[in-house]
């Protein structure tokens, strides 16, 4: 009986709060459970999500972010006084085991072995995107003036380029407020355009039945009216 039941508790005859201080002591037995039967080497079992999708090295198999496990957790280390642990756990479709870190410095997770990581990452640099300020440059920012006045300055350059396209893009996004004459101007031009295709569908059809043809006419181009127009009858001899 855990002590993380609410109720139903029961206490046999023999327990003694002075002596025991808990059924859990009593029963020799740890409030996890089987999550911690392995405490004594650091390790905890844990429900753990997988972050990302990966490829098993073991079976190949694709394994989808979110997908869930019973993974040993367990402390390998520090970055500055933000713990690193280490994850791991067996995969579902083979006997391959998998394991993964926590990387505190760049907010993400690390495969240590038995995976390998579907990469869709991007450098947002290469989409001219606005980069974020990384740690180092927010610690100078801090404590250095100079670097702080350069860096304002970086930023207003970096406005005045980023200015004419995002004019464009604000005058765009403009353009496209109005659905109702936008969606009227395609369905007018598109009645235009069906008629103008209707009635040379009749043209040509007409004409096939003239000359007794059973062949589809293409459409007649400016540069077939033009080789047209510089024919010439001729006899034989």
């Amino acid at each position: 009986q855990g002590e993380r039941k609410g109720t139903n508790k029961y206490y046999p005859p023999d327990f003694d709060p002075a002596k025991h201080g808990s059924l859990n002591k009593y029963h020799h037995s740890h409030p996890l459970r089987e999550r911690a039967r392995k405490l004594s080497q650091g390790i905890l079992v844990i429900r753990f999500e997988m972050p990302f999708n990966i490829w098993c090295d073991g079976c190949q198999n694709h394994i989808g972010m979110g997908v869930r496990y019973n993974a040993e957790k367990k402390k390998v280390g520090t970055y500055y006084t933000t713990p690193v642990y280490r994850f791991r756990m067996k995969c579902h479709l083979c006997v391959n085991y998998i394991e993964l870190q926590t990387d505190p410095g760049n907010c993400d997770y690390v495969i240590v072995s038995g995976a390998r990581r579907k990469e869709e990452r991007w450098d947002p640099g290469d989409s001219a995107q606005v980069l974020p300020t990384t740690p180092e440059q927010r610690e100078r920012l801090a404590v250095d003036p100079m670097f702080r006045l350069e860096h304002g300055v970086t930023d207003r350059g970096v406005l005045e380029r980023a200015t004419p396209t995002l004019t464009r893009l604000q005058e765009a996004q403009d353009a496209w407020k109005d659905d109702f004459g936008l969606n009227s101007r395609l369905r007018r031009r598109f009645r235009e355009e069906k008629k103008t295709l209707r009635e040379e569908e009749e043209e040509a059809a007409a004409l096939r039945a003239r000359a007794g043809l059973s062949i589809p006419l293409l459409r007649e181009e400016e540069e077939d009216r033009r080789l047209a127009a510089l024919l010439t009858l001729r006899a034989p001899d």
